[in-house]
């Protein structure tokens, strides 16, 4: 069995089909074990012994719609590439402040746009420090910018198919993989 993470784009933990069973049923009702969520944004764990993660992806947001009335775009993410980009440390010497926000904005289609990377925005409200495993890491001076302003840039280069999380939302995610101390000392 291969462990993955389903990142759900655009859910709100306000959303009732969000709370108790329901989005983790729509996984087990798809035949995926060991099924959990990591906070109740978009992020499901589960396990299967399928490899085509297109497939798995595919199968997911035709079942959303049906089962909870809602579309979302659905990237998925094995266990490996997730520790694979921890292990890059792409955010080495940075911290995660008020002031600042350590994203990672997760690509269904990482081929797209030519960036260069380490580039920074214009106004410099925002930093690219690079792409991995079709990931772009960024960071957000909250001083000047928001989220959806860094969104609405990537959009414009990838299109609608794309999820953000933050660095520490990755480390849990990680965590509930791996067990709660690995996660966390992984991003460290």
């Amino acid at each position: 069995m291969t462990e993955y993470v389903a990142l759900l784009r655009g859910i709100s933990p306000l959303n009732p089909n969000m709370r108790n069973e329901k989005l983790p049923g729509v996984f087990s009702r798809l035949g995926f074990k060991n099924v959990r969520t990591v906070i109740t944004s978009g992020n499901v764990l589960f396990e299967t012994d399928a490899r085509n993660m297109r497939l798995l992806e595919m199968s997911i947001e035709k079942a959303l719609p049906e089962q909870l009335g809602f579309t979302s775009t659905v990237i998925i993410r094995s266990r490996k590439q997730l520790q694979e980009l921890a292990s890059r440390d792409p955010f080495k010497g940075i911290e995660d402040t008020p002031s600042s926000r350590l994203n990672v904005t997760f690509l269904k289609n990482p081929s797209g746009a030519k960036l260069k990377f380490p580039s920074r925005a214009k106004d410099g409200t925002y930093s690219l420090l690079g792409m991995y495993s079709g990931a772009i890491c960024s960071v957000i001076d909250l001083t000047g910018s928001k989220t959806p302003d860094l969104m609405v840039w990537l959009e414009k280069q990838f299109g609608k198919q794309i999820t953000m999380r933050t660095w520490k939302t990755v480390g849990r995610i990680l965590g509930k993989l791996d067990g709660p101390e690995t996660g966390i000392r992984t991003l460290r």
